[in-house]
């Protein structure tokens, strides 16, 4: 069968079964609308240290609002945000943390909802170039050790490069017994909206498909970037899946709320200004689109709060 009989065929079966899995949005920002404690550089990890109880509140705030997959509170566990003697000293107890507090939100709250184990750009955000994969064991390994025992599934978000998910995966591969899914979730460059979508990196979507089907992963996803950008991707990955008889990996995508961020965004360095016009029947028109292009993941990344996750899971799920 030809790949323009498959894509029709596969988009109507996806819509027709209405299996689209709603995530969680962002927890830095919530935090912050809180009041929680909340500054940079620990950005979401400043909570996890001081306040756990703020974090386990957020969670359940997403849960009630219809998200069936919330993410750990582990994303800014990094030297990055942390330091390096923090890490160092005190990286695999606040993973621990960050999944115990998961689960006792869900525990809370409802059964059936699914925690995944956030393993964050090790090196921070939008920044391929401070990359070094000679420190990805160094770095991912006590993450990987403090959740796995309290996370359903891996998700490893926010990837600006290709060479990062494939290393962490081959990791928790040796590290995970459990063999637990495995999602990627790429951010994008979204300065120029309308040239052809592209990793923080430069390398192409197209590249990041083909590698991540011959690592086997279970989901592509992409988060912390403009929507304009991603539903292009969406299209290209589709494409590619279906061209490479991989159309068993599901797609995804969560948005921030942000706006574009140029190559050279220092994302550790101060607050970016949030858009006004996503609110939650834009942010759902969005999602409406990317459903269309092929995604049944669909959730939101920063400035995305229970008030998007709710219109979503009420209008999709």
């Amino acid at each position: 069968m030809s790949q323009d009989v498959n894509k029709p065929v596969y988009k109507e079966l996806t819509m027709m079964t209405g299996k689209i899995t709603i995530l969680d949005g962002g927890m830095g920002r919530e935090l912050e609308k809180r009041g929680a404690p909340f500054k940079q550089p620990e950005w979401s990890a400043l909570a996890m240290m001081v306040a756990p109880e703020s974090v386990k509140e957020v969670h359940k705030a997403f849960i009630e609002s219809g998200a069936s997959v919330i993410k750990s509170n582990s994303y800014a566990l990094v030297p990055f945000h942390i330091g390096e003697k923090r890490f160092k000293d005190q990286g695999k107890a606040l993973a621990t943390c960050a999944g115990k507090t998961a689960r006792a939100a869900v525990n809370e709250t409802q059964t059936g909802i699914r925690i995944a184990g956030s393993i964050p750009p090790l090196f921070g955000s939008y920044r391929p170039d401070l990359y070094r994969s000679e420190r990805v064991v160094e770095l991912a390994s006590p993450l990987i050790e403090g959740l796995r025992t309290h996370v359903d599934l891996w998700l490893c978000e926010t990837q600006s490069l290709i060479d990062e998910p494939i290393r962490i995966k081959s990791l928790i591969d040796r590290l995970d017994m459990q063999k637990k899914p495995f999602w990627v979730s790429f951010t994008l460059e979204d300065s120029q909206l309308n040239n052809e979508p592209l990793l923080r990196s430069g390398e192409s979507v197209v590249d990041a498909v083909k590698a991540m089907v011959d690592a086997n992963v279970d989901a592509i996803l992409f988060n912390c970037c403009q929507p304009e950008v991603i539903s292009q991707s969406i299209k290209i990955t589709f494409d590619q899946l279906a061209s490479l008889g991989a159309e068993n990996i599901e797609i995804g995508a969560y948005a921030n709320a942000f706006e574009p961020q140029s190559k050279d965004a220092t994302a550790n360095e101060g607050l970016n200004e949030l858009r006004a016009d996503l609110t939650p029947s834009s942010y759902l028109d969005w999602a409406r689109q990317w459903i269309q292009d092929g995604a049944t993941l669909i959730g939101g990344c920063c400035g995305i709060g229970p008030e998007h996750i709710a219109v979503l899971s009420e209008e999709l799920a």
